[in-house]
């Protein structure tokens, strides 16, 4: 009779665990994933903010002016830099004015080039190089 006591309080507690777990199965928000992170979700979501996903940077940080002047006006948010690219400590990285420099053509942005280019300081990314400010570059051209 103890046996049946506990098969039976060990399958009420199981019913009971699977019930909570369903719940919400048919919403459109996602849950926590198991790693406790946010769930991923569709990049094409109908939604005209989605708040998981962080909003382009539309200025450059005060401790960073940007120098020298566009000959034709970047599009909005876009911020223009012009100086010598440095080498990072990492392999393959590149430095401009404390900003790392992603993406460009490579030819342009080689280490010790002076250059201009026209990009969006993203300091929100995650990259591999362990200095600077990334910041999506858009156009680079020599100075």
């Amino acid at each position: 009779m103890k046996t049946t006591r506990i098969i039976v309080a060990a399958l009420v507690t199981c019913a009971a665990l699977s019930a909570c777990g369903g719940q919400g199965a048919g919403d459109a928000t996602p849950g926590p994933s198991p790693s406790g992170g946010s769930a991923v979700t569709d990049a094409s979501s109908t939604d005209p903010v989605d708040p998981t996903v962080p909003a382009p940077s539309s200025s450059v940080p005060p401790s960073r002016p940007s120098a020298g002047r566009p000959s034709i006006p970047p599009g909005v948010g876009a911020t223009t830099l012009t100086g010598t690219v440095e080498a990072g400590v990492e392999p393959g990285c590149r430095l401009l004015d404390g900003y790392q420099l992603i993406g460009g053509p490579t030819d342009v942005l080689a280490a010790g080039a002076k250059v201009t280019v026209t990009g969006r300081a993203q300091p929100d990314m995650l990259t591999t190089c362990q200095q600077g400010i990334p910041f999506v570059v858009e156009s680079a051209r020599r100075a």
